[in-house]
């Protein structure tokens, strides 16, 4: 019912003609017959590269939603959608405080910019699956939830290689038990939830923001987003007052091992 090849199959079809079209060069139509005595054959054009294999299904994921290891690390974890010039602030600040973070990126955001992707790789940054269009996700039937799960996967795959190291529910800090089978059917072991949430998304200010995250311990994982300048304002101050307290920003893979 969820066999991943044939959903890949199905949804790669719909990305190459809607979102992905401004990337795809246009098609060639055929040769014209003609004679070919004496003449060499043409060179087929090479394949583009095919992302790395999807990991298989297994049973239901696991929410995580802190570390419980001691270590003093917390993971500053971000919804990935919006103006890409913010994403470049946000890496910028985290980059001059020897920061690293963990991007759970929106697949129609990945579609309409590729290159955020490799932004966050660059900076040696982690990137994890925030769904295809961030719906209710709990609402949803079973079928289309692993298709928002599935296409985002996907598209991550054939970004980066990966489809992500985590996954994380949309519009709710913690996965239904339909969205943790879901996310399991779609190969990730874990879906990634959090105990600090900074509200940024609100745009309460960057005092509102600081102060919110000042809620995080040993352990934790703060929720946040690109594309809100308040966040960007925010970050020097949280990166500080982390640092004063001992407690070193890591992603969320670091943190959980």
């Amino acid at each position: 019912m969820h066999d991943p090849l044939t959903r890949r199959r199905l949804f790669g079809v719909a990305l190459g003609a809607a979102a992905l079209t401004a990337c795809s060069a246009p098609g060639q139509p055929p040769a014209p017959a003609g004679p070919t005595t004496g003449m060499a054959p043409p060179s087929p054009s090479a394949p583009p590269p095919s992302p790395s294999p999807s990991p298989q299904p297994q049973g239901p994921a696991t929410e995580v939603a802190r570390s419980s290891s001691g270590r003093p690390q917390v993971a500053l974890t971000f919804h990935g959608a919006g103006d890409l010039q913010v994403t470049r602030q946000v890496l910028d600040v985290v980059h001059q405080h020897g920061a690293r973070i963990t991007v759970l990126a929106v697949g129609t955001w990945l579609a309409e910019h590729p290159d955020a992707a490799r932004m966050v790789r660059d900076g040696g940054h982690e990137l994890g699956n925030h769904t295809w269009s961030h719906p209710a996700l709990s609402g949803y039937a079973a079928e289309p939830m692993y298709a928002e799960i599935q296409r985002c996967r996907d598209k991550l795959a054939e970004l980066t290689g990966s489809p992500g190291a985590f996954f994380r529910q949309s519009q709710g800090q913690h996965a239904t038990p339909a969205e943790l089978t879901e996310a399991g059917k779609a190969g990730y072991a874990r879906v990634l939830s959090y105990d600090v949430d900074s509200l940024d998304w609100k745009d309460p200010g960057p005092a509102a923001i600081r102060a919110a995250v000042a809620k995080a311990r040993a352990g934790s994982v703060v929720s946040m987003h690109l594309g809100h300048p308040g966040t960007v304002a925010a970050l020097p101050g949280i990166l500080t007052a982390l640092a004063d307290r001992g407690l070193t920003p890591v992603t969320a893979s670091e943190l959980l091992a």
